[in-house]
């Protein structure tokens, strides 16, 4: 009975290359080749030895042999319509009739019919009166046309009786017809043309394509379709039509990589962090009066997602203010007043017990963990690639990886993190704008009520929750059917990866805060009308710093969140040297820069002279008592200090002045002082953290 042939079977007669030289099989031993070399060279090989060399390779079939068999690619012929599967299987049972004896779907212990039986019938034979039984069905086939049916089969086994209509190659662009390649090649410049264009319709792309043909064959080489075609040619080219829809979603995919990419992956927290800024899509009263778009400047662990920082700023960061962030990520986030207690860490998944024997400040933290980032990826922007920002990483030791240009998957991560911003916590505040124009009420900045500061406090309880919430992109392999919410994820990264935080130390804190250049004079170093003293500036009251570049001035640090001392740096130690206000007993209660600023615009409201800093001074006192009611216009500003001396990134208080502001707030009922400074790392080095 015929057989087919098996595949990778090596037959007498085929010619082969072994070690170096083409050989033909003249013999099969068992296992063993007999091999017969052009130069007239006998030898036997075991087949495995032969079949192993480096150089082997079957370069022809014997011309008696019969075509080896191969397997037919399922998957289009699943995807045929069923009529050709049909007809194709059809054809398949009289040629494996005709090589075998038996039809494909023959039962078993069936026998072949005499005129197909091939131990009585040729293979011609068998053809021959399979030809004459398919014409007497009605079936008009030629012998020819048989013979070849059978060698497609013998080589692509069903796939070879498919109709020949059926198995034509797709047209290289999808949905072309028998439109001219060259049209088609044109219109494809046209449209990736498109994407940095404003929109336009179909009639300016046809030109466009016209053009194209005319400046590469000549004019009126190339004919175009007709209108309707070439619409329709459009359509089927055209991506979800992208060139005649929003400009920037066409513009956002184009910046997407051509070819696969590998997305960031960190072990553990603080390996890999990306930062980013961007716009918020909320409408905010600036401390100016002006309602507009904050931007919003946030650092994103790519290990737990946690948030580890979010700066809200007018439209214009700056260096500093990206130094800041870095501060707010290396100090614990404190509970602030109003908060509800399941945002506490001692309410969390996070090692709230083992990190209290660490850092007793602990004791009042929200559950946002402190992350020390070794990387941080960051764009070409001006803010980030700043002398200031630059420095402050190299200070703490943090390395910078610069992404690539217009490649926003470079920092995936945080991209994402905006949007999920927007759509968890910006559409639900007041004067909310929505991502563009088209999605835009008809007058947010009337719905602004909040302030940049009370935005700020309403974003930091959001990013607390941030952390408790699942998150898809975060999965453990030993529970790959739930999600972790950036907590979880954090402490199992602990564990895993052995991770213990040193958070930010005081003179490390002061270099990250924004820096000026003041005389020391007699009374002092004056900085916006207040002036700061210290009787450690004795012997350097007009005296020049050595620095000519700055005109011999002094380099003079300051928190514009707590303006009541100031830092100087001794330049032959290069330590710190704190002053504090001169007319800090009249107020008696931290206040912000901002605040100052609001307290001399309501003396010059007054008509009286508010570049005096004693009268500014009582001003300033009896704002931040709470015994009366606040000026017009001065509730938010006060709501606006309230949130700044709660803020997290603050060395606390000297001994002294904490008391005092202690006693003040309990005798005034001013604004209360929680010191939540940092702490030397030194006690913590060591310290295992469960």
């Amino acid at each position: 009975m015929g057989e087919l042939t098996p595949r990778g079977v090596l037959l007498v007669g085929d010619r082969i290359r072994f070690e170096g030289r083409t050989q033909q099989i003249i013999g099969l031993e068992g296992t063993a080749l007999r091999l017969l070399s052009e130069d007239g060279d006998a030898s036997v090989m075991a087949a495995s030895h032969v079949m192993a060399d480096a150089d082997f390779e079957l370069l022809d079939r014997a011309p008696d042999a019969v075509p080896e068999a191969t397997l037919p690619p399922f998957a289009l012929v699943d995807a045929l319509p069923p009529p050709v599967v049909e007809q194709a299987r059809f054809w398949e049972r009289h040629v494996v009739e005709v090589i075998t004896g038996l039809s494909s779907d023959a039962e078993e212990g069936t026998v072949p019919r005499p005129e197909y039986d091939p131990a009585w019938r040729t293979l011609m034979e068998r053809e021959a009166a399979k030809v004459a039984e398919l014409t007497a069905g009605g079936q008009q086939i030629s012998r020819r046309t048989f013979f070849r049916m059978r060698q497609r089969y013998e080589a692509e086994g069903l796939w070879g009786l498919v109709d020949g209509r059926s198995r034509k190659p797709p047209a290289p662009v999808p949905g072309t017809g028998r439109v001219d390649e060259r049209v088609v090649s044109a219109l494809t410049e046209a449209l990736a043309g498109q994407t940095d264009l404003s929109t336009g319709d179909r009639k300016r792309l046809m030109m466009q394509t016209e053009q194209i043909l005319a400046q590469k064959y000549g004019e009126g080489t190339v004919e175009l379709p007709k209108r309707a075609t070439f619409y329709r040619l459009v359509n089927n080219v055209a991506k979800n039509n992208e060139a005649f829809g929003s400009a920037t979603v066409r513009r956002q995919r184009a910046l997407r990589p051509a070819g696969p990419f590998t997305p960031s992956m960190a072990a553990r927290p603080g390996e890999i962090v990306q930062i980013d800024s961007t716009r918020l899509d909320i409408m905010a009263v600036l401390d100016d009066g002006v309602v507009a778009r904050p931007e919003l400047t946030i650092a994103v662990d790519v290990t737990t997602r946690t948030i580890c920082a979010a700066l809200l700023r007018p439209a214009g960061t700056k260096g500093v203010d990206a130094a800041v962030l870095l501060a707010r990520m290396l100090v614990p986030e404190p509970m602030r007043p109003g908060w509800s207690q399941t945002l506490a860490m001692a309410d969390s998944i996070l090692p709230h017990e083992r990190l209290m024997a660490i850092d007793t400040r602990l004791e009042q933290a929200a559950a946002k963990p402190v992350i020390i980032p070794d990387t941080i990826v960051i764009d070409h922007g001006k803010v980030f690639v700043s002398d200031t920002f630059s420095s402050a990483c190299s200070l703490l030791g943090i390395s910078l990886q610069l992404a690539r240009p217009r490649t926003p998957t470079d920092k995936a991560i945080v991209e994402r993190t905006f949007a999920s911003i927007n759509s968890l916590f910006c559409q639900y505040v007041a004067g909310y704008t929505g991502s563009d124009v088209t999605r835009r009420g008809s007058d947010p900045a009337a719905e602004a009520v909040w302030t940049l500061a009370q935005l700020q406090d309403l974003l930091d309880e959001w990013v607390i929750c941030w952390q408790q919430r699942p998150h898809e992109g975060l999965r453990n392999p030993y529970m790959p059917g739930r999600t972790l919410s950036p907590n979880e994820s954090y402490a199992i990264a602990v564990a895993r990866a052995g991770y213990v935080p040193v958070a930010l130390s005081a003179e490390d804190y002061i270099e990250l805060l924004p820096a000026v250049w003041r005389a020391i004079n007699d009374y002092g170093v004056k900085i916006d009308y207040r002036t700061y003293d210290s009787p450690e500036l004795n012997r350097l009251r007009r005296q020049p710093s050595g620095v000519t570049v700055k005109q011999d001035l002094w380099e003079v640090h300051y928190d514009p969140y707590d303006v009541s001392r100031i830092w100087v740096r001794r330049s032959d130690t290069r330590r710190w040297i704190e002053a504090t206000w001169t007319h800090q007993p009249m107020v008696r209660a931290p206040f912000a820069d901002f605040t100052w600023r609001h307290a001399r615009q309501l003396l010059a409201g007054e008509g009286k002279d508010d570049t005096s800093e004693t009268a500014v001074a009582q001003v300033l006192a009896k704002l931040l008592r709470r015994s009366g009611k606040p000026p017009a216009g001065s509730a938010q500003v006060l709501a606006r200090t309230r949130a700044a001396i709660e803020a997290p990134s603050r060395p606390a208080l000297p001994p002294a002045q904490a008391a005092d502001a202690q006693d003040h707030d309990s005798n005034d009922e001013d604004i209360p002082v929680t010191p939540f400074g940092v702490f030397n790392p030194l006690e913590e080095e060591g310290q295992p953290l469960w």
